[in-house]
């Protein structure tokens, strides 16, 4: 298992509209797997492989690119920066926080912390307080100086490193360079086995503000079948009721049905649920009450497409403590090459 390339992905920033970084070192590692790879306006990088069939069927795949972060938005004149999120964050999980702040003259490494009186000084009724998003700043220790090397609009992103914990990998992003990894490892693991279908692995921009990038590209593409690829909530952990856990580590990939964005195809549902049992391949069935994925914007592009999701269940999501199961992320690629192989 490439387990370097996932640090890399996961390491490299790249928040809702700069993905930029993240495009460059995905384009760097598919050329040799594709026959053509573009990049379309909205920023997506579209992937084409070539099918053997008269008519193919076009197979596409959704991997989003980005991660949730935020965007500066003010600096003031003491040279403390104020923050816009791009993408969903719980405040509580954003308290004394390392942070990379990436421009154009560099990046800088910082902390961010809630505006307000510290601990020691803190009423009781302080102490309990969670702060909005917009209420944190961030300093980089820099004072007024920041002005100079800082613009508004520049993205911040959380500053943690990848970690490996037993049949564990931990890691800021995961949500979703996971899509990422296996949009290249699928095809990678093709080798040199020729599809009926043509295949789109399009890694796409702006998932976390409202699926934008998957909407332009899966209008380009018009596909027949859409897999969007992404993270699921793994909430097999303390605290919460066994109906809401969604998936269980170790369990297998996800079967993606229905969140608050789609309902997938209910043939599709069935044929990838065959094909894992045939292969010997362990999933389980997921479901969301809400939320959303680029399944979903492939599902409705143009006159409309068959969808479905592969998914990775992912504890403590949004966070800088995303967890995955090697064995489940193993799943998803397996599954995913088997599909293509088979169509």
């Amino acid at each position: 298992m490439n387990i370097e390339l996932l640090r890399k992905l996961c390491e490299t920033p790249g928040v809702p509209g700069h993905e930029e970084r993240v495009r460059d070192l995905i384009n760097s590692e598919v050329k040799k797997l594709f026959d053509s790879v573009e990049t379309d306006a909205m920023g997506s990088l579209h992937c084409v492989r070539k099918g053997t069939g008269k008519s193919p069927q076009r197979i596409m795949l959704l991997c989003h690119m980005d991660e949730i972060g935020f965007l500066v938005s003010h600096i003031s004149e003491k040279g403390f920066l104020y923050l816009q999120p791009v993408g969903g964050f719980d405040p509580r999980n954003l308290f004394s926080r390392r942070v990379l702040v990436c421009g154009e003259k560099g990046d800088i490494k910082a902390v961010m912390n809630p505006g307000g009186r510290p601990v020691h000084i803190a009423s009781a009724a302080d102490r309990k307080k969670v702060p909005e998003p917009h209420e944190f700043f961030v300093d980089t220790g820099l004072g007024e100086k920041a002005r100079d090397v800082v613009n508004v609009g520049d993205m911040v992103v959380m500053d943690e490193p990848f970690l490996e914990m037993g049949d564990k990998v931990v890691s800021k992003a995961l949500d979703n360079r996971i899509a990422c990894w296996l949009g290249i490892e699928a095809v990678r693991g093709l080798g040199k086995a020729k599809t009926k279908s043509e295949v789109h692995v399009v890694f796409t921009t702006q998932e976390e503000v409202g699926l934008r990038g998957a909407r332009t590209a899966a209008y380009r593409v018009k596909p027949d079948i859409g897999i969007g690829i992404d993270t699921t909530l793994a909430c097999d952990t303390p605290g919460v009721p066994e109906q809401d856990r969604t998936t269980q580590q170790g369990k297998g990939f996800g079967l993606h049905i229905r969140d608050g964005s789609f309902i997938a195809d209910k043939a599709l549902v069935a044929e990838i649920a065959a094909l894992a049992e045939k292969k010997k391949i362990p999933y389980q069935r997921t479901m969301l009450r809400s939320g959303g994925q680029d399944g979903a914007a492939a599902q409705q592009a143009a006159t409309g497409a068959r969808a479905v999701g592969i998914v990775v269940g992912t504890r403590y999501i949004h966070t800088v403590t995303e967890m995955i199961e090697k064995a489940d992320l193993g799943a998803a690629r397996d599954i995913l090459v088997a599909y293509l192989k088979a169509n």
